[in-house]
């Protein structure tokens, strides 16, 4: 059982930054893939970021590509996603996700391909 924490949300001006980060419990944190997604009111649930166990893969959802960038610190058991150039359309709750995965290089980016998930942290972006 892997217990996701994510913090860092807030409330910023367009332009601004914004790192999230997502604090796993247990042992092997390395055992898992991450992603981030999020869910604006009214709208579906969205890909945002993925990375691989070992953190030497990565993979972005085409809104946030170039502006976002996923990381992980293994030894913290920690992943974050800095968030820079937000824009209102960013404005969601952001989700913290695991997967064990059995493949170093692996990401994934469908929400049935994660095993757990944390409570979400609110990004506001205003104009």
């Amino acid at each position: 059982q892997v217990q996701l924490v994510e913090s860092g949300g807030g409330l910023v001006q367009a332009g601004g930054s914004l790192r999230l980060s997502c604090t796993a419990s247990g042992r092997t944190f390395s055992s898992y893939a991450m992603g981030w997604f999020r869910q604006a009111p009214g709208k579906e649930r969205e890909f945002v970021a993925a990375i691989s166990r070992s953190g030497g893969s990565t993979y972005y959802g085409d809104s946030v590509k170039g502006r976002f960038t996923i990381s992980r610190d293994n030894a913290k058991n920690t992943v974050y996603l800095q968030m820079n150039s937000l824009k209102p359309e960013d404005t969601a709750v952001y989700y913290c996700t695991a997967k064990a995965s059995q493949y170093g290089s692996s990401w994934y980016r469908r929400t049935y391909e994660y095993d757990y998930w944390g409570q979400g942290t609110q990004v506001t972006v205003s104009s």
